[in-house]
């Protein structure tokens, strides 16, 4: 990615502090961007904004439990001040809670639609709000939601979670077309990422082989693979660089659009 592609944008990264999130973090960085990194874990947050600033970009930290939103108001308006506008939301940050359909929790059930529907919903209402002609960014500007590949397939033992995922793509697309009949000047995508050997991909694996559905991880994580035409897992700068992409001119044109980076699992 051209390294000034993004120069003189700012980006707002949900889950930043590790795993895809942070890859996204520093590829927008790495294309100009100035990031703020938002995560309910301070700490390592914290470090991750300070790697990136060592690299050369501009970064800093905001709290943020994108489930609040008090939360997501003042982290917006320390985006806005620390940087001098908002022009990328990246909603990243999820949770994933394994189950059978048989054994499904209602409070995981709620927790994850708390955080992957509710966290990307206040996170687009708040983007809007700040992005469009009225806002205290007032540029327009581009947002990319993090779904999954567990949108596109039938894959067991994350019902719950498919069905969160599902949400944001139905999300983008209604967010997509509001933005465009309203002249926010905001393009609204989405990304289904195949998985990943991050935290929580490996976390899946071992759940996967745990209920019985695989004989061991590796055998969870090979037939993830076999599905995969590409043959291989994703890698975090796999999805870090289709999300730099669509926040870009080269996709200028492109609003209420799923890409898949899932190495052809979901065709």
């Amino acid at each position: 990615m051209n390294r000034t592609s993004l120069s003189g944008k700012t980006a707002l990264v949900t889950g930043a502090a590790r795993g895809i999130g942070e890859a996204i973090a520093t590829a927008l960085g790495t294309a100009g961007a100035s990031v703020m990194i938002t995560d309910v874990l301070a700490e390592l947050g914290r470090q991750t904004a300070a790697k990136l600033t060592s690299s050369g970009t501009r970064a800093a930290f905001a709290q943020l439990d994108v489930t609040d939103e008090a939360q997501w108001e003042a982290a917006v308006a320390a985006t806005v001040t620390e940087f001098g506008g908002y022009d990328i939301l990246i909603n990243n940050a999820g949770i994933e809670l394994t189950s059978l359909m048989a054994d499904a929790s209602p409070a995981d059930m709620r927790r994850m639609c708390d955080v992957n529907v509710v966290g990307t919903g206040l996170g687009i209402k708040h983007a809007f709000r700040a992005m469009r002609p009225d806002g205290a960014a007032g540029k327009g500007g581009a947002i990319v939601n993090i779904s999954s590949v567990a949108a596109t397939i039938a894959y067991p033992a994350i019902g719950g979670y498919s069905a969160t995922k599902s949400a944001v793509d139905r999300m983008t697309r209604v967010a997509a077309m509001e933005a465009g009949k309203l002249g926010y000047g905001v393009r609204v995508n989405c990304v289904y990422p195949g998985l990943a050997a991050t935290e929580m991909g490996l976390k899946l694996a071992q759940d996967i082989a745990a209920l019985g559905l695989a004989a061991d991880v590796n055998a969870a994580v090979g037939s993830v693979i076999e599905q995969t035409p590409l043959g291989r897992l994703a890698e975090v700068g796999d999805i870090a660089d289709a999300v730099v992409f669509l926040c870009t001119d080269d996709a200028r044109f492109i609003t209420g659009a799923g890409l898949p980076v899932d190495g052809g699992m979901g065709t």
